[in-house]
C-alpha cells in the first residue's frame, strides 16, 4: 500500500509543482525573450457566437476600438444556428465593417468557424469569443511575434475580472499559475496551448478539426506543433471576462474540458509532435497528467486507509506507511476534505468561506474531472458547446 500511496504523492506533485519547476529551471538556462519590433500583417479576428445577444455589441465596441490599423483589420463573427437575434446584431454593424457569416441550423462551432473561414482573409487568424474584452494593444502584441519564422502561433493572457467573490478569486488565481507556467514554457522554447478566448494562428497552418472535437483550439494548436512551428505566449496580450454565474456552471464548463482532453489522448497518434520531443513532454506533462490527477487522489485516500487497516511494521516507517505515519497520511487528507466540505457549505462569504473555498475549488475541479472522463468514455459529450452565462450578465 505505501507504493501506491507514494506513486500517487509523487505524481500529483509532479503534475501541479514538480513539472512547473523543471520547466522554469531549464528556462533559466535560456536568454530571456527580446522585445518585438512593432509589426502589422492582415489580421481576420474570427468570432465565434450562438445565442451571444447579452455581450455581442459590447464586444463588437471592444474589438473596434483595438490599437491597429483598421484596414488591415477584418471582423468576422461566425454565428452559428443563434435564434436569440444575435445575427440581427451582428448585422447592424455592417456599416462599421464588421462581417457576419450566419448559419441557420447549428452545426457546432468548428462548422461554425469552417464556414466562415470561406470569408476570411487576414493572413493571420485569431480566435475569439464574444465574452471576453481586449485591452487596447491585445491584437498588436499578438502578432508581433509573427516575425519570427519559426513562430506559428501566439496566445495572449486570460483575466479573470475581480470582484466576483471567492469563485472569481479561486479561478483568477488559477489562471495567474498558468500564465507564470506558460512563460517558462515559452522562454524554454515553446508553450503548450492558449486559452481558447485569445488564440492567433498563421491562416496557411490552419488545420480543420474533426467536427466531433470537444476542444478545437487545443487541437488547431497541436497541428501547428505537428508542422514544425512553435507557440509563444504572450502576457501583454490581455483578455479579460467574468467567471461563470455559479460553481455548478464552472463545474460543467470544466467536466467538458476534460473530456475534450480524453478525446485528445485517445487520437495521440494524430496530435502529439512525435519529431519534437521537448514540445512532446511538454504536452504530456501540462495537457495530459492533470486529467488523471483524482484517480490518483482517490489511490492515494485508498491505500492511506489501507495502511491504516493493516498497518505494516517495516522499517524506515515513513517510507512503509508504519505507525503513526499511516495516520498522519489519512489524517492530513480527511482533514484536506474536510476543509473543501466546509468550503462549499460555507460558499463565498466572508474571508473565512474564500479561504476554505480554495481547497473546494481545487477538489471540485477534480471532481469535474471525473464527470469530464465519464462524459468520454460513455460517449455522453458532444462537441457543440452550450452557451455558458458570465456574471454580470441580463438574464434577458
Amino acid at each position: 500500500m505505501s507504493i501506491l500511496f507514494w506513486l500517487s504523492v509523487i505524481f500529483i506533485l509532479y503534475s501541479y509543482a514538480l513539472y512547473p519547476w523543471l520547466v522554469a529551471l531549464l528556462a533559466r538556462l535560456k536568454p530571456g525573450p527580446a522585445p518585438y519590433p512593432p509589426y502589422a500583417p492582415t489580421v481576420t479576428l474570427l468570432i465565434a457566437a450562438y445565442n451571444e445577444k447579452a455581450v455581442i455589441a459590447e464586444k463588437l465596441e471592444n474589438s473596434l476600438s483595438l490599437d491597429y490599423p483598421r484596414e488591415k483589420l477584418q471582423i468576422l463573427v461566425a454565428a452559428d444556428g443563434s435564434d436569440d437575434g444575435t445575427d440581427a446584431l451582428v448585422a447592424g454593424f455592417s456599416d462599421r465593417g464588421v462581417e457576419l457569416s450566419f448559419r441557420p441550423e447549428r452545426g457546432g462551432k468548428m462548422a461554425a468557424i469552417d464556414h466562415a473561414l470561406q470569408k476570411a482573409r487576414g493572413e493571420i487568424l485569431l480566435m475569439s469569443d464574444a465574452n471576453n474584452l481586449y485591452s487596447p494593444n491585445t491584437l498588436r502584441a499578438l502578432v508581433a511575434p509573427f516575425q519570427d519564422a519559426s513562430v506559428g502561433a501566439t496566445g495572449g493572457a486570460k483575466h479573470v475580472i475581480e470582484g466576483d467573490g471567492a469563485l472569481g478569486d479561486s479561478e483568477g488565481a488559477y489562471w495567474k499559475y498558468e500564465s507564470w507556467l506558460k512563460k517558462q514554457e515559452t522562454r524554454l522554447g515553446c508553450a503548450t496551448g492558449a486559452a481558447g478566448e485569445a488564440n492567433a494562428m498563421r491562416r496557411r497552418l490552419y488545420v480543420a478539426p474533426p467536427r466531433d472535437t470537444i476542444n478545437d483550439d487545443y487541437f488547431l494548436m497541436t497541428q501547428v506543433f505537428r508542422q514544425g512551428y512553435r507557440m509563444v505566449y504572450v502576457p501583454q496580450a490581455q483578455s479579460f471576462e467574468r467567471v461563470s454565474v455559479s460553481a455548478r456552471d464552472e463545474s460543467e464548463r470544466r467536466a467538458r474540458i476534460v473530456a475534450g482532453r480524453y478525446q485528445a489522448m485517445a487520437r495521440s497518434a494524430k496530435m502529439l509532435p512525435f519529431k519534437h520531443p521537448l514540445w512532446l513532454w511538454q504536452l504530456i506533462s501540462h495537457k495530459y497528467t492533470r486529467p488523471l490527477v483524482p484517480f490518483f487522489m482517490i489511490l492515494a485516500l485508498v491505500s492511506a486507509l489501507m495502511a491504516v487497516i493493516w498497518p505494516s511494521a517495516a522499517s524506515p516507517a515513513w517510507l512503509w506507511l508504519s505507525a503513526p505515519w499511516n495516520g498522519l497520511a489519512l489524517g492530513a487528507q480527511v482533514i484536506f476534505y474536510l476543509a473543501a466540505l466546509l468550503g462549499n457549505f460555507i460558499g463565498e462569504r466572508g474571508k473565512v468561506g474564500k479561504l476554505f473555498y480554495l481547497t473546494s475549488f481545487l477538489v471540485n475541479s477534480n471532481l469535474s474531472a471525473l464527470r469530464g472522463f465519464w462524459r468520454f468514455a460513455t460517449r455522453g459529450q458532444n462537441a457543440q458547446w452550450k452557451r455558458a452565462q458570465r456574471r454580470g450578465e441580463s438574464h434577458d
